[in-house]
């Protein structure tokens, strides 16, 4: 796979031991690698510990009594961001800003179910890039059939990690939470409009020489029409360079525990590919690995 500059390869990260302090020290994924500690910290399976920001196409209906008659009424208008929380209702807000922090790629394949087996992603694991050839293709026309519908059944990712901001916050009743300010999430950007309408600000920003967490991003939607007469909904993107944000100490703690986060599904992933593929040559194997960033296993 050809990457440009903007597209960084995950790799683990390289730490001067001699650099890390046990005083406040808030990357703790460095400390535990420095101690010897990670043979002994488990990986989960499956960790759910960051909120996920979506676009919500549909809206929610609800139900409210008019001179004592029922009546359907929008409670969640559709085109609205939706914030799907651990172990909390989602939330919902059209007036939705952000702050990045980190950027990376995948793919994602959906293998359809079939009889009593669930459908599922398959996301830049299980397979070298969800099955996708490796390489250049210089020509596609001269591809298997086969290979053809594999590879449009292979979507690219992008998938941003930062903080939110949604004001006039909803639940699915449509009841007011106010503003939920400065969550973080992580947000798969799957939709090939989306997927450049999202890295616009991205390449604005380092044209600029600023990294991510310096600016927000005002997140809007734009309404799709398809020919059934259904719609669906792209983001829009506004970056806000007018006034350029302060780093603080905290903002450098939350970066090191999304690059931790972001270690911790790799080492996952080279664990399950290990198991999968039994012996390895090492570089082949680092090569396949700086390919996978599974950001979640379903």
């Amino acid at each position: 796979m050809h990457r440009n500059q903007a597209e960084v390869n995950i790799k683990y990260r390289k730490v001067n031991m001699s650099d890390l302090t046990l005083v406040n020290n808030s990357n703790f994924a460095a400390m535990a690698q420095a101690m010897g500690m990670g043979a002994d910290i488990a990986v989960p399976k499956k960790q759910n510990n960051l909120a996920r920001l979506k676009l919500d196409h549909k809206g929610i209906m609800g139900e409210t009594t008019v001179g004592g008659k029922k009546k359907k009424v929008e409670v969640v208008a559709a085109g609205s961001y939706v914030l799907d929380r651990p172990n909390l209702e989602p939330v919902y807000a059209t007036d939705v800003s952000i702050r990045l922090f980190n950027q990376r790629f995948m793919y994602k394949r959906y293998i359809q179910g079939n009889g009593d087996t669930k459908g599922k992603y398959v996301k830049t694991a299980g397979g070298f890039n969800c099955g996708k050839p490796s390489g250049w293709i210089e020509d596609y026309q001269s591809l298997p059939a086969e290979t053809k519908t594999l590879l449009k059944s292979i979507k690219r990712v992008r998938v941003l990690f930062g903080e939110v901001t949604l004001k006039g916050a909803v639940n699915a009743k449509g009841e007011d939470l106010g503003t939920l300010e400065s969550v973080p999430f992580i947000w798969e950007v799957d939709n090939k409009d989306a997927f450049k309408t999202l890295g616009a600000p991205i390449a604005q920003m380092a044209k600029q020489n600023r990294i991510l967490p310096q600016h927000s991003i005002t997140l809007g939607a734009d309404e799709q029409s398809l020919p059934t007469g259904a719609s669906y909904f792209l983001p829009t993107s506004t970056l806000e360079l007018g006034s350029t944000i302060e780093l603080t100490d905290a903002d450098q703690a939350l970066f090191a525990d999304f690059n931790a986060w972001i270690d911790n599904y790799n080492e996952y992933i080279v664990k399950e590919f290990n198991g999968n593929a039994k012996a390895q040559p090492d570089a082949e194997l680092a090569e396949i690995v700086e390919e996978f960033v599974d950001v979640e296993v379903e």
